[in-house]
């Protein structure tokens, strides 16, 4: 019963952050909608209204990993890699990565802790992709360590950047194309 009541309390959470925001949602509001009794309910499982931020942006991150991972079809790394950030930037567009990842993210974790998140979903699975890349040749890259690090900073700045503009498709394709031809550059001559 109590893990139910905690993915009950997740989920409702989950939607009225993307609809409305962290700051506009309260604790009361989101256990009337769970229906879960009283606010004991929500604080039997998470010690305050920011540990359940947390756990669903992890939720979002781990949602986001398998979207973009039936999107990475390519036959060498490099498009896969290509494909992959693509499809990062894609979901920048979605309202709920868009809010809840994307804006109320780095607002109410912090930086750091936000980045320490984003780094735990992407990082990995960008330096296996320079590294699958390096050793089949369809990349050249030095450090795939420094470089995973790097990538990961500009799809997350393209990704703030598409997520906070007034146009929001408009910055996805002129960011699309900065990424693409950035990661041109590391295609193996």
């Amino acid at each position: 019963m109590a893990a139910q009541t905690r993915q009950r309390v997740v989920v409702t959470a989950r939607r009225l952050f993307a609809e409305k925001g962290f700051f506009a949602t309260s604790t009361t509001e989101i256990v009337a909608a769970a229906g879960v009794g009283t606010r004991g309910a929500l604080y039997g499982h998470f010690a305050n209204k920011e540990d359940l931020f947390l756990e669903v942006l992890e939720a979002v991150e781990s949602d986001l990993g398998a979207k973009v991972a039936v999107k990475v079809t390519g036959s060498n790394w490099h498009q896969r890699l290509d494909q992959a950030l693509a499809a990062f930037l894609d979901a920048s567009l979605e309202p709920e990565v868009r809010r809840i990842l994307l804006i109320d993210g780095p607002a109410v974790l912090g930086w750091e802790k936000w980045r320490e998140v984003e780094a735990r979903h992407g990082l990995g699975a960008l330096q296996l992709m320079l590294d699958g890349g390096n050793a089949e040749g369809s990349l050249h890259v030095e450090d795939s360590e420094a470089m995973s690090h790097l990538l990961l900073s500009v799809v997350d700045e393209a990704a703030l950047f598409i997520a906070h503009a007034k146009r929001p498709k408009a910055a996805r394709a002129a960011v699309g194309a900065s990424v693409a031809a950035l990661l041109g550059g590391l295609a193996a001559t």
